[in-house]
């Protein structure tokens, strides 16, 4: 498999893909294009998740907090569970590739 093939041209929800699972761990490969979370939404997860930014660009803002975070190819970002975060903005015109690690922290 290669990370960066079988993309849609159209892309009307972002796209997730579970690459591999087990023991409490998921990665998942995500790719947005424009893609942000829903006005009013926060992810609120039970795990941790690590996430690392491919392709593309993306802005993420954490509940609280007033700056964003944005994120560049080869930056990753660390969300321990329950940091209520949102994605703000992604390049509506190139894909942002993404590779989330949700696990059960420590």
């Amino acid at each position: 498999m290669n990370l960066f093939d079988n993309i849609p041209q159209s892309l009307p929800q972002e796209l997730i893909e579970v690459l591999a699972e087990g023991k409490g761990v998921t990665i998942e490969r995500i790719v947005s294009r424009g893609h942000v979370t829903p006005e009013g939404e926060w992810y609120d997860q039970d795990r941790d998740e690590w996430v690392v930014l491919l392709t593309g660009a993306a802005s993420l803002k954490i509940e609280g907090r007033q700056e964003l975070i944005q994120l560049s190819p080869g930056d990753t970002l660390h969300l321990p569970a329950h940091l209520k975060h949102r994605v703000e903005w992604t390049d509506p015109d190139q894909d942002s590739l993404w590779i989330a690690v949700h696990f059960h922290g420590g």
